[in-house]
């Protein structure tokens, strides 16, 4: 019985111990970071791949788009300054970055008023470390995600009400430029409204969030996600529809249509007019006077 009480007391005296609560103070952070990093090491390599992604998108942002946009995507101004030779990209957001470099509207081969679509210059991965690097300048409009303009697992009924909300949205805020049914159109100083029959409902998404060029941008706080995916719906409706009017001269509307009606139409009548009047039969026969 001495002998136990004997030893309490030296483990009383130790836990006393100035340096008693700092070891238990070690333990506990030891024990705690070794418990996360058991359970929870997806986190921690999301984190390093996240962080790896941004330095591999600013050296392929360095090599091919540097020139134009500036070595931290601060803009570049032409020798009179007077017009921008790249736009600053802080604050455009990997969205952005994901439209125009995912459809290969850039790298532009030189500075000009609309950016086509073209082959794409860089693979899946490379476009999303320079979409990581130029969201990391500052916060933008994030890359959607399949289900923000996906109508799938909605009902029957509710596909065909979001496909009627959005092509009221259409018609009220787009057909201005790309026509009743998406088949684009001429806008001014040499610019035009893309055709959007077809393309990939990501990167239409991605043009109403971040408003490329002469496009308005539809933000959010403008158009809710919903509405946006209403829209995609409503032009997808439109891809599936077949042409009951015949040849529909690009859908281009009134402009197309008049101008058929003009050059074929009129011509082709005044041409048959003058067929006929050239081969009409006339009397060679001299008239007799009284």
């Amino acid at each position: 019985m001495r002998l136990l009480n004997r030893s309490a007391g030296r483990l009383s005296r130790h836990r006393r111990g100035p340096l008693a609560g700092l070891m238990v103070l070690l333990l506990g952070l030891l024990l705690t970071g070794g418990l996360y990093a058991a359970f929870a090491p997806a986190q921690a390599e999301q984190a390093d791949t996240s962080a790896d992604q941004v330095a591999k998108g600013r050296e392929l942002f360095l090599v091919g788009c540097a020139f134009c946009h500036g070595q931290n995507g601060e803009g570049v101004l032409t020798e009179r300054g007077n017009t921008q030779l790249g736009p600053s990209l802080v604050g455009v957001g990997a969205a952005a970055v994901d439209f125009q470099v995912g459809t290969g509207r850039m790298p532009m081969a030189q500075p000009g008023v609309q950016a086509p679509r073209k082959t794409v210059a860089y693979s899946d991965e490379e476009v999303a470390q320079l979409a990581a690097y130029v969201a990391s300048l500052a916060p933008g409009p994030a890359i959607p995600d399949a289900a923000d303009y996906s109508i799938e697992g909605l009902s029957a009924d509710q596909r065909e009400e979001a496909i009627v909300r959005g092509g009221q949205i259409f018609l009220t805020n787009c057909t201005a430029c790309h026509n009743f049914e998406g088949s684009g159109g001429a806008m001014p100083r040499g610019g035009y409204a893309p055709k959007i029959r077809g393309v990939e409902p990501k990167y239409i998404y991605e043009a109403m969030l971040t408003g490329p060029q002469a496009m308005d941008t539809f933000s959010n706080g403008n158009l809710s996600p919903e509405e946006k995916r209403d829209v995609i719906a409503y032009l997808g409706s439109i891809n599936e529809e077949p042409g009951y009017g015949g040849f529909g001269l690009g859908g281009l509307g009134p402009v197309s249509e008049g101008l058929f009606a003009w050059l074929v139409g009129l011509g082709s009548l005044v041409g048959f007019a003058v067929w006929i009047a050239a081969h009409t039969t006339r009397s060679t026969k001299e008239k007799v006077e009284a």
